[in-house]
């Protein structure tokens, strides 16, 4: 009698944690979320055209993986650059509006890439080569989307009203909670639209030419334009324009390009130095007035963040790989993309409430962990015997492997920044707020400018090409090495700090 009464509280504790799971995300919308959800939204769909543009790249275009790679230094700084779109936001109003009109740029800048690349790609657009026409449309890309994230970031600490119906003040950590939860909510919504268009990218590339595929993108941009019609409050209390951060950040942005036109020597080496001590100094500015205690506890915590998306990826090769070795077409990457963002979705949306309470160090140490031993399928893929013994023993050939990888790994990618993006929410200072945001996703950013540069410099020691994988079984291991001993030495020696 009395193990039937303690097991029956046990049972309902059990679908109690369940429904709260579920419908925590539900429960903390509110309409006054939408503007910035549906600029995430929209981002998230920008992967309709990704699988069309992959084969085509393979198929038409001449760079190699090292090169992609560099390329890929390039089209990330942009996102090193977030305070200057940040500070512009903050106090440089056009047409008397301080968000809906940057999202109207952004939008145009991303119409005009999709309608160049269906250019490059339908061979209606000549003035330049199909790679060169590649590499610019990429980058215009790029620069609207990060104009478009900036405004949505200073947005998602907007639309938590910090008072009562009745005038009184909210209590600090009900004001907490919302912040935390609009920062989970947009990526749960980015993830929605991945999931969205994942099967659909890849069964248009594979009966659409890529123009088709390109101008059909051309619906993405509305997503985020209607989100901003939405926009109540379209000018916020403005502050002067500092131009130690405006003036600083273009001067930056005009060393980069000129370093990269120029063509100067080990380019993207400087450049990740000068915008690493560039950032560095703008948030030591912006953080003045923030307690040494808390800028500390923000310093290390991004610091840790930072080792753990500065990992080296092992690059386009192992993607050509699958394509020449196993067959994997334009189809079956659709399915890759439709398993791994819908277990993305599913797994943000139960575990959105536990990731917010628990401790980031902790939560990154589970990631690193996960990822490395839930990545083990990509490492028999490219090792024919692993594929070969998988086959004859288990059952599982190359697809099912692939399947295994995708279904694995793609829920652990986009859960490790919740914990920071949280952290920059609750301290976002009134009057900077999108200059803020925007340091702490540029600083973010860099990193993924290093794990760039560490993935060029892999490319150049273990060389892959077109039909030539002989170097990749040791280009992924070594990845893998460093992508799990890197980011836990880092946690390891700084969680205290943090924690």
């Amino acid at each position: 009698m009395t193990d039937t009464t303690a097991a029956k509280p046990a049972h309902q504790t059990w679908q109690a944690h369940a429904v709260e799971a579920v419908m925590t995300p539900i429960r903390a919308f509110r309409i006054e979320y939408l503007p910035p959800l549906m600029v995430y939204f929209a981002y998230g769909t920008l992967g309709l055209t990704a699988i069309a543009s992959q084969f085509w790249v393979k198929k038409v275009l001449t760079l190699s993986p090292a090169e992609l790679a560099a390329l890929g230094v390039w089209m990330t700084l942009p996102w090193a650059m977030k305070m200057v779109f940040g500070e512009m936001v903050d106090t440089v109003p056009l047409l008397g509006s301080q968000r809906r009109i940057y999202i109207f740029i952004g939008a145009g800048l991303i119409a005009l890439s999709l309608v160049m690349m269906a250019g490059a790609s339908g061979g209606w657009i000549t003035f330049a080569r199909p790679d060169k026409l590649y590499i610019a449309a990429s980058i215009l890309t790029t620069v609207g989307v990060v104009m478009q994230d900036v405004v949505a970031d200073a947005m998602t600490t907007e639309v938590v009203p910090r008072t009562n119906e009745d005038g009184t003040p909210r209590e600090k950590k009900d004001i907490d909670a919302d912040l935390a939860m609009v920062q989970v909510l947009g990526r749960i919504v980015m993830m929605a639209g991945m999931f969205a268009v994942a099967w659909l990218g890849g069964y248009l590339a594979s009966i659409w030419e890529a123009q088709s595929v390109f101008l059909l993108g051309l619906v993405i941009p509305l997503i985020s334009i209607t989100g901003s019609l939405l926009v109540k409050t379209d000018t916020i209390e403005r502050r002067p324009t500092d131009w130690r951060i405006l003036g600083g950040g273009l001067a930056f942005g005009a060393v980069v390009t000129a370093l990269g036109l120029l063509d100067v020597p080990h380019n993207q080496e400087i450049t990740f130095v000068i915008s690493l001590g560039v950032i560095g100094f703008m948030l030591t500015r912006v953080t003045a007035e923030i307690s040494h205690e808390t800028r500390m506890k923000i310093f290390y915590a991004a610091l840790i963040i930072f080792f753990f998306r500065a990992m080296p990826s092992v690059g386009d090769g192992y993607r050509w790989f699958l394509i020449d070795q196993y067959g994997f077409d334009e189809r079956f990457f659709g399915t890759l993309n439709v398993i791994g963002t819908a277990l993305t979705l599913v797994v943000a949306w139960f575990l959105s409430d536990a990731i917010t309470r628990m401790r980031m160090t902790s939560v990154l140490i589970w990631l690193s962990v996960a990822g490395t031993i839930l990545a083990l399928p990509s490492l028999l893929l490219v090792f024919h015997q692993g594929v070969a013994w998988t086959e004859s023993n288990l059952g599982l050939g190359a697809h099912s492997l692939a399947i295994i990888d995708t279904a694995t790994t793609s829920p652990l990618v986009n859960l490790g920044m919740i914990p920071l993006l949280t952290l920059t929410a609750i301290y976002a200072p009134a009057g900077h707020r999108a200059t803020w945001f925007a340091l702490m996703s540029s600083f973010m950013n860099l990193a993924l400018v290093a794990g760039e540069l560490g993935t060029k410099y892999m490319n150049h020691i273990f060389v892959v090409e077109r039909g030539n994988y002989a170097a990749l079984p040791a280009l992924t291991v070594w990845v893998m090495l460093i992508g799990v001993v890197v980011p836990l030495s880092a946690i390891l020696l700084l969680r205290r700090k943090v924690d």
